[in-house]
């Protein structure tokens, strides 16, 4: 029972050693900091261009490989059909990913803003 309280004991200080950082640490301006001080749009705006950009690259890969399936594809049916699903699917994923930049797009523009592409 005694380990308990004095365990008790040492978190309660310690912890009241380090609250006046924390609490200093709220105060000090943003421009001190050396951070980005930036709007909620524009953090969205820019994780959507790097996953469109990761999006579009994935996309024009899977392309070619199925490009590549298809011309390798010999005549076999089954082969050719299953290329054929792959491209089918990068196209949509290229135009999903687009969509999803037209939408923030639209979003912006709808609370007041300017549309830039």
């Amino acid at each position: 029972m005694q380990n308990k309280i004095k365990k008790f004991f040492y978190a309660i200080s310690s912890t009241m050693l380090f609250f006046p950082f924390l609490v200093l640490g709220q105060y000090m301006p943003p421009a001190e900091t050396g951070l980005p001080v930036n709007s909620l749009y524009n953090v969205a705006e820019g994780i959507m261009k790097w996953l469109l950009a990761i999006v579009g690259i994935a996309g024009v890969i899977g392309f070619a490989i199925a490009g590549i399936l298809y011309l390798t594809a010999a005549g076999d049916d089954t082969r050719m059909g299953q290329a054929k699903k792959a491209m089918l699917y990068s196209i949509i994923g290229v135009v999903v990913a687009l969509a999803g930049l037209v939408a923030l797009q639209f979003a912006f523009t709808m609370w007041g803003g300017t549309a830039k592409f």
